[in-house]
């Protein structure tokens, strides 16, 4: 893939003045930089580390959760905003086969399980920007092969784009030279609204089935109808329910990738009358309610991020897929090439 050189602020990328600058520092002393973009009345942050959205607006209001300065990014931060990747969500034991060929991935959760990508994975790297202009981005990445234990060398890259009816797009295109996994998930936090938690924000998600898990988070391997259950959010319903339940699980609307994005969930701040649609090509929709979240340091004007502070909806594959031969897999070959496209439409 031809590196493009990264852009200091101003400078012309494509026709307009392109708003980049140096965000700081990692600890390695790799430098980050910071992309804005604007479309319509959203405004975007975009960091080159992690392909991260740092910043969403519609006018002055934040829609998602952040931080000012790249340190908290590259200590605190829960993939806050994040590209997760090579395969996003959990993979049992870090285990998996393709064919004859078993492969061990790092343990980075708890000491047993693969998450994420792993320690180095698509969020905790530096991201080359490739393209820029106003309203979009696009920033690439390679993936050597045999990293955090994956076979062969990915290319990837993400593009983002502000359109001009406040919409989000996210688009994520990648090659292998090897058999491997490819599922990277966008992971912003969102909070449409003025209070410290998402619990009064309602929420629906157009899907039959879901993912139940262990005490662990890894899918117990059964796909369960969600009729009569907490699960059901076929109907508009507050994210808090009687019971209090609590939500980290794949939610299934179907077994394959599509070529167009579908509506995959909807969310609805009664207070700011926001709503936020989530359209995706994607097999599946993670839904975390932000019940364990509880960063140590203070984000957007000075606010702190504890338990609901923000809701994720991150499409994807079927999380542990390689290890479920009915789970809408992530499995990538070489012949194939991989487009996920994934829009956050706020109305």
């Amino acid at each position: 893939m031809k590196r493009r050189p990264e852009g200091e602020a101003g400078l012309q990328l494509k026709g307009k003045a392109v708003a980049i600058r140096d965000f700081g520092e990692l600890e390695n002393r790799e430098t980050v930089k910071e992309v804005t973009l604007h479309g319509g009345d959203l405004t975007a942050s975009i960091l080159t580390y992690g392909a991260t959205v740092r910043r969403l607006q519609l006018g002055d209001r934040d829609l998602t959760l952040g931080f000012d300065n790249l340190r908290d990014y590259e200590l605190h931060s829960p993939h806050m905003g994040a590209t997760a990747g090579r395969c996003a969500n959990r993979i049992a034991n870090g285990c998996f086969s393709i064919g004859n060929d078993e492969f061990q991935l790092s343990v980075n959760e708890g000491g047993r399980h693969h998450l994420h990508g792993g320690h180095t994975g698509f969020a905790h790297r530096i991201w080359t920007i490739e393209e820029a202009s106003e309203d979009s981005v696009l920033l690439s990445l390679v993936s050597p092969d045999g990293e955090e234990g994956y076979p062969g060398t990915v290319q990837i890259t993400c593009r983002y784009t502000l359109t001009k009816d406040n919409t989000l797009r996210i688009e994520f295109s990648g090659s292998t030279d090897k058999p491997t996994l490819l599922n990277p998930a966008h992971h912003s936090y969102f909070n449409l609204g003025d209070h410290e938690d998402v619990t009064k924000h309602q929420i629906m998600i157009p899907a039959r089935s879901y993912l139940p898990v262990s005490d662990e988070l890894i899918p117990t391997g059964e796909i369960v109808d969600v009729a009569g259950t907490a699960y059901d959010f076929r109907e508009m319903r507050q994210v808090q329910d009687e019971q209090d339940s609590r939500f980290d699980n794949n939610f299934c609307l179907r077994q394959f990738r599509l070529e167009k994005p579908e509506l995959s969930a909807v969310v609805f701040e009664p207070e700011t009358q926001i709503k936020m649609e989530v359209w995706s090509t994607e097999p599946g929709i993670q839904f975390y309610d932000g019940s364990s979240l509880n960063t140590p340091v203070p984000g957007f004007n000075g606010k702190n991020y504890g338990p609901r502070a923000g809701l994720c909806l991150e499409p994807q594959c079927w999380p542990d897929s390689p290890n479920h031969e009915e789970f809408a897999c992530s499995t990538l070959q070489p012949t194939e090439h991989y487009l996920q496209i994934t829009e956050y439409r706020f109305i």
